[in-house]
C-alpha cells in the first residue's frame, strides 16, 4: 500500500493512472486531448465506508439476534451483508492507512505495507466476488419460492443453504486469491467480467420471470373481480419499476468497474480508455454506495427484520 495519493487504492494494482486531480474537471491524457475525472476523496471514502460498515453490521447482528429470522433466505442476506461488511472494512482499513501515512502518524517498512495491501486486496476481491454470488443466490431464493412453492421448504432447506454458502465462500476465496496473484493475465481479467455479465443475466431472466408470473396471477384476480384491465397495468407498472430500480441499481453500481476491467483487456493504450481510467476511485466508490444500498433493498422491507433492529438498537437483548 504504497502511498501514492488517492489512486492507490484497493485493487490499486489494476489502475496505473496518475494521481488524480482534486476536483471534478478536465484533466489531459498522454495525447493532449480533454478527460472528464472526478476525484474520489479518501475523506469521502472513509465516510461512505464507515456507513456502509454500521448498516451492514447491524443487519446481520439484527439476523443473529431473531431465531424467527434464522432461515435460508435471510441467511443468504445475512452472509450478503457479510459481505458488504467486509468490502467496507477493508476500504475504511486502507484510507485510514493511507491518512496516517500521509500525516506521518504511522510509519512502516515498504514490505510490511507491501503485505498489508495484498491481504486488503485479497478480502476486498474475495468479498466482492461473494457479494455478487449471494445477490444471484437471493434472487434464485425469491425463484424457487415462487414457481415451486409447495415444494419450497423440502427444496431449500437450512443444511442446504449453510453449504451453499459455504462453497460461496471458499470459491470466493480461492479465485480472489488467484486473482491477486495474476491480475495481469488477460484471461483472469476475462473471467471476472464474464462471472458479473453471467450473474447479471441470471438476476434480469430471473427477476423478469417472477414479475411476468406475479402479472399473470394479478390478471387472474382482476379477472375474477371484472377489473382486469386497470388492476393488471397497474400491478405490472409498480412491479416493471420495481424490477427497473433493482437491475438499474446493481448495473450502475458494479457495471463501471467491470467495464474498466474490460477495456484493460480491449484498449489499455487507448486515449480514450486512459480516461476511463482515471475514474477508477469513482468506480470503487460506487461498489461502496452499493453495500449502503443493498441492505434498503433486501433487508430492511421486513418488518420482522426492522422490528428486531429497534431492539438492537435500543440494546434490548
Amino acid at each position: 500500500m504504497a502511498v501514492q495519493g488517492s489512486q492507490r487504492r484497493l485493487l490499486g494494482s489494476l489502475n496505473s493512472t496518475p494521481t488524480a486531480i482534486p476536483q471534478l474537471g478536465l484533466a489531459a491524457n498522454q495525447t493532449g486531448a480533454r478527460c472528464l475525472e472526478v476525484s474520489i476523496s479518501d475523506g469521502l471514502f472513509l465516510s461512505l465506508g464507515l456507513v456502509s460498515l454500521v448498516e451492514n453490521a447491524l443487519v446481520v447482528a439484527t439476523i443473529a439476534k431473531n431465531r424467527n429470522l434464522h432461515s435460508p433466505m435471510y441467511c443468504f442476506i445475512c452472509c450478503l451483508a457479510l459481505s458488504d461488511l467486509l468490502v467496507s472494512g477493508s476500504n475504511v482499513l486502507e484510507t485510514a492507512v493511507i491518512l496516517l501515512l500521509e500525516a506521518g502518524a504511522l510509519v512502516a517498512r515498504a514490505a510490511v505495507l507491501q503485505q498489508l495491501d495484498n491481504v486488503i486486496d485479497m478480502i476486498t476481491c474475495s468479498s466482492m466476488l461473494s457479494s455478487l454470488c449471494f445477490l444471484g443466490a437471493i434472487a434464485v431464493d425469491r425463484y424457487i419460492s415462487i414457481f415451486y412453492a409447495l415444494r419450497y421448504h423440502s427444496i431449500v432447506t437450512l443444511p442446504r443453504a449453510r453449504r451453499a454458502v459455504a462453497a460461496i465462500w471458499v470459491a470466493s476465496v480461492v479465485f480472489s486469491t488467484l486473482f491477486i496473484a495474476y491480475y495481469d493475465h488477460v484471461a483472469v481479467l476475462l473471467c471476472l467480467v464474464v462471472f458479473f455479465l453471467a450473474m447479471l443475466v441470471l438476476m434480469a431472466v430471473l427477476y423478469v420471470h417472477m414479475l411476468a408470473r406475479a402479472c399473470q396471477h394479478a390478471q387472474g384476480i382482476a379477472r375474477l373481480h371484472k377489473r382486469q384491465r386497470p388492476v393488471h397495468q397497474g400491478f405490472g407498472l409498480k412491479g416493471a419499476v420495481t424490477l427497473t430500480i433493482l437491475l438499474g441499481i446493481f448495473f450502475l453500481c458494479w457495471g463501471p468497474f467491470f467495464l474498466h476491467l474490460t477495456l484493460i483487456v480491449l484498449c489499455p493504450e487507448h486515449p480514450t480508455c486512459g480516461c476511463i481510467f482515471k475514474n477508477f476511485n469513482l468506480f470503487l466508490a460506487l461498489i461502496i454506495c452499493n453495500a449502503i444500498i443493498d441492505p434498503l433493498i433486501y433487508a430492511f422491507h421486513s418488518q420482522e427484520l426492522r422490528r428486531t433492529l429497534k431492539e438492537v438498537l435500543t440494546c434490548s437483548w
